[in-house]
């Protein structure tokens, strides 16, 4: 596919009152600068209204006038929502939760896809639509389902397949007793058929196990969902899937390899919540962003999936879900939320969806037009917004985002933290399942804040230590719980040749199966840390820190600053110095022995060791530090001051081009100086600008390094 940015929409004719407006929709899209249109991939009943039955004319007239008004079209698979006659059918097809229930049919992704029951009617569906249609000239892609990995999987079949991918992978019952220590609780089994059923399982190794066995059935989906088209579709068509980044049975890396190009979601609460300083929640309700950071680390995901560029298939235009997130973007966020993505590697944003739905479970969820279909506030934004891309023009395409700092994402760890969690909720004793986006939040709120670029990787994307090193000169590994050895020792070796390597809480505890390592915190990182964590706590509130004299032994820097507010939250490592210099300690009558930070000089590099979860003030300082000083972020190349609700990100285009993205976080206008000779990349003939930008109240700017 070519490298040009595309706005979007999710365009549903056939939820329209009047579906003959199918002409003024392509119209007002093609005003307001929308060049791509997803369709067909929430109806498969309107594809197959009765068993084998198909009525496949009914896109037709929709395509043809895509391609009139020159709007491309990306085409789902219809398999996720299935049609009442199939259900009526196979009733056996529902899911079977693992805590027993069966999932009632009346929503959506309620099937067992891995049933070959299902795969027969899923595959007549899918070769009926594409045969027709993949080949047309308005279609540019073809959506694999949508949102996959919703549920666990336990109905008898998945989990009888499940129990012998075990014996597969161990070979004996001694062999998965001594992995998983099943002498525990007198759970050693004597034959593979004694192996019990998730419902009831205790075991850490057991549920890591189950939960990789989950996602690998979601990849398989995917994937044999890619071999079909793949049979079908012409050569220049691309082959993607919509990832909910939160769904339970989801490996995004891993569905990256059946794709051809990575496509998500990325929600967010709008309003206030788009804040400089506003804070990331997390738990079960949230499946959206609720600061700037969250914003750019769901960009930042979904570019490591494939460590590539990606589109996001689904952002929103008004308010989102039900009439209880009617926050609909202040005047000028909507270009804010589709900048940050397309800064951070986004080919396409497109909303969910074009005209706000007058039936269904998702009736008070808005799109670009309102219940009454006309254009108004958001529409005449997104217009702007369309000409804006449009104007920047090759400036924009092929994007490569710049990263001054890396985070570590471990799946395998965030599944640990679910089952087990270390963190509780708030300041009282209920288990927090989300401790690890708890966590590595916390650090990309602090990179944000010290306005060092972030990017992600995940483990099993660690090839050598000598690319990583050329990729990020620091790196934050946080919440890794679950670390392959063969991980761990990369990242040593990292940080002797150079990198700085930054540890947070719980990081090395346990090994690939989830199995506690035989050794103190932080594990195999304790040589290289120069530390030894023999105890841990657990902070029902916050506890004030301390600044350490000794801090600028290693690196030569001043000690940390820290300010009054300066506190350690949730979690107290014991650090014991085995050869690193404290930088932070706890200012408390028993924790005040140990230290909360330090840093131990190993190599050309050094392993910066925090024990717990610092104000986000107090951790933004030891990233910077771990930067070498804010004049090492690439950001003070054009702007060496900016405040606090100012963020800038930069990106090398396809020509090599710096692309500079200036964010006004706030409901005041800014001035920012400039340190570099830039153009204005939306203005005519890429106008010069002089030595300082404003920058309106939620505001953009985009700048182009000019030599």
């Amino acid at each position: 596919m070519r490298r040009t940015v595309r706005l979007g929409a999710a365009y549903y004719n056939e939820y329209l009152p009047d579906p003959s407006r199918l002409q003024l929709d392509l119209m007002l899209m093609k005003h307001a600068g929308i060049t791509c249109i997803r369709v067909g991939e929430s109806v498969w009943s309107t594809w197959e209204p009765r068993d084998g039955q198909f009525d496949l004319d009914w896109l037709e007239p929709i395509l043809d006038g895509a391609a009139e008004h020159g709007i491309e079209v990306l085409l789902g698979t219809p398999t996720y929502a299935i049609p009442p006659w199939l259900q009526a059918k196979h009733p056996e097809l529902a899911i079977e939760r693992v805590d027993g229930n069966t999932a009632q049919w009346g929503a959506r992704q309620e099937v067992d896809f891995s049933s070959l029951t299902f795969r027969r009617y899923a595959e007549r569906v899918i070769r009926a639509v594409l045969t027709r249609y993949a080949g047309h000239r308005a279609v540019i892609g073809v959506q694999l389902d949508n949102e996959p990995g919703l549920h666990l999987i336990a109905n008898r079949e998945v989990v009888a397949r499940f129990h012998k991918g075990l014996q597969q992978q161990y070979g004996t019952v001694d062999a998965l007793n001594d992995a998983w220590g099943l002498a525990y609780w007198s759970h050693r089994i004597s034959s593979w058929n004694e192996l019990w059923h998730p419902r009831g399982n205790t075991t850490p190794a057991y549920d890591l196990a189950w939960r990789r066995f989950q996602a690998d059935l979601t990849v398989e989906f995917i994937g044999w969902q890619a071999t079909i088209a793949r049979e079908i579709l012409p050569a220049d068509r691309f082959l993607t899937t919509c990832i909910a980044y939160n769904r339970a049975a989801v490996d995004d890396v891993a569905l990256g390899e059946v794709l051809d190009i990575v496509s998500g979601n990325t929600y967010l609460e709008a309003q206030d919540a788009l804040a400089a300083d506003s804070a990331g929640e997390h738990g079960p309700d949230f499946w959206y962003s609720t600061s700037p950071s969250g914003l750019f680390a769901q960009a930042d995901r979904m570019r490591s999936s494939r460590e590539s560029r990606f589109l996001v298939t689904e952002t929103g235009a008004t308010s989102i879900a039900g009439s209880n997130l009617n926050f609909p973007p202040y005047d000028g966020q909507l270009g804010q939320i589709a900048w940050s993505l397309i800064a951070r590697g986004a080919e396409l944003v497109s909303y969910w969806h074009w005209h706000t739905l007058h039936h269904g479970a998702e009736q008070a969820w808005g799109g670009i037009l309102g219940h009454d279909l006309e254009p108004g506030r958001v529409y005449t934004e997104i217009s702007a917004l369309g000409a804006a891309i449009a104007a920047a023009g090759e400036t924009i395409e092929g994007l490569t985002p710049q990263e001054d700092i890396g985070l570590l994402f471990s799946r395998e760890s965030r599944w640990a933290m679910q089952f087990h969690p270390p963190l509780s909720v708030g300041q009282g004793r209920q288990p927090d399942h989300w401790s690890y986006d708890r966590i590595t939040a916390r650090f990309a709120e602090a990179a944000f804040d010290a306005k060092l670029q972030l990017g992600f990787i995940a483990v099993e994307q660690l090839r050598s230590a000598e690319e990583l090193l050329a990729r990020f000169p620091v790196l934050v590994v946080a919440g890794a719980c679950v670390l392959p050895d063969s991980a761990a020792e990369l990242l040593c070796r990292y940080a002797e040749l150079g990198g700085r390597l930054v540890l947070g809480i719980r990081s090395g505890a346990g090994d690939e199966i989830g199995r506690a390592r035989a050794t103190a915190l932080p594990g195999p990182f304790r040589e290289v840390a120069g530390v030894r964590i023999g105890e841990s706590s657990n902070l029902r509130g916050a506890q004030p820190l301390r600044a350490v004299d000794s801090a600028g032994a290693v690196s030569g820097t001043a000690p940390i600053a820290v300010g009054d507010g300066a506190v350690a939250e949730a979690w107290a490592d014991a650090i014991e110095l085995e050869g690193a210099v404290p930088l932070l300690g706890y200012e408390h009558p028993h924790f005040a022995r140990w230290a909360a930070a330090a840093e131990n000089r190993v190599g050309d590099g050094t392993v910066l060791t925090i024990g717990t979860l610092p104000d986000r003030a107090t951790l933004a300082q030891l990233l910077e530090r771990a930067a070498g000083g804010s004049q090492q972020r690439r950001s003070a190349q054009l702007a060496p001051s900016i405040s606090s609700h100012i963020s800038v990100h930069g990106a090398v285009n396809s020509a090599g081009e710096t692309v500079w993205f200036l964010h006004n976080w706030s409901a005041a206008s800014a001035v920012v100086e400039l340190g570099m000779p830039v153009a204005d990349a939306l203005a005519p003939a890429h106008r010069r600008v002089g030595s300082s930008v404003e920058i309106e109240p939620w505001g953009v700017r985009v700048l182009l390094h000019v030599p």
